[in-house]
């Protein structure tokens, strides 16, 4: 029996996958090390252009810092992100980002955080001295919207910048509405985040 369950540990242990660097921050809860893409684990934070969304961002770069992180996970994403657990020396980045009220905990895929949020909630912190939509609500709202005018109700714009970067924005992004789409430049509208990603897009950067 002892030997079966190293066996396990060993096995479960090597699906782990590690990252660690200084990230880029994409927003509340997602960032990039290096090539790999890191979505926060239970967490959920305001997008950027819906209210709390700034401060939430700003909350994850100051957590961060410029600091090497580590960040593990078990599973990617439907869009290829790793979720993970990201820590910055002994700091829970997923619990700080809870704690300080700039984040909902994502009951949805996990109940880790939920007793942090219930604190933030009774303190009155971040995003909890008001009441605004759910990350998952707004973004389901914006991306029926745009549909409804986007060509064959595909909303996502596959934008090119002078630089000759290919960067995606999702109904949500801040820059959207400012953000036009010229196919003769080779720039194209996509029907979903993994379409663009396959095809050489990137989401944007915070910084």
């Amino acid at each position: 029996m002892l030997v079966l369950v190293i066996l396990l540990l060993a096995t479960s242990s090597s699906l782990a996958e590690i990252v660690t660097g200084t990230p880029r921050i994409v927003d509340g809860d997602t960032l990039q090390i290096d090539l790999t893409t890191v979505r926060l684990h239970g967490i959920d934070a305001p997008e950027v252009s819906q209210p709390g969304g700034r401060a939430a961002t700003v909350a994850l770069v100051e957590l961060v810092n410029n600091k090497a992180i580590q960040c593990e996970g078990h599973e990617k994403d439907d869009y290829g992100r790793l979720i993970a657990k990201c820590r910055a020396g002994d700091e829970d980045i997923n619990a700080a980002m809870v704690r300080r009220g700039r984040a909902w905990a994502y009951a949805k895929y996990s109940s880790d955080y939920l007793v942090l949020e219930q604190e933030a909630r009774q303190a009155k912190r971040g995003i909890w001295k008001g009441s605004p939509p759910a990350p998952w609500d707004y973004r389901a709202e914006r991306w029926k919207v745009a549909r409804q005018v986007a060509p064959k109700g595909c909303p996502i714009k596959g934008n090119i910048t002078r630089k000759g970067e290919r960067i995606y924005h999702d109904p949500w992004s801040p820059w959207y509405r400012r953000t036009s789409i010229d196919e003769r430049c080779g720039e194209q509208w996509f029907c979903s985040e993994r379409e663009a990603l396959e095809a050489g897009w990137r989401a944007p950067y915070w910084r």
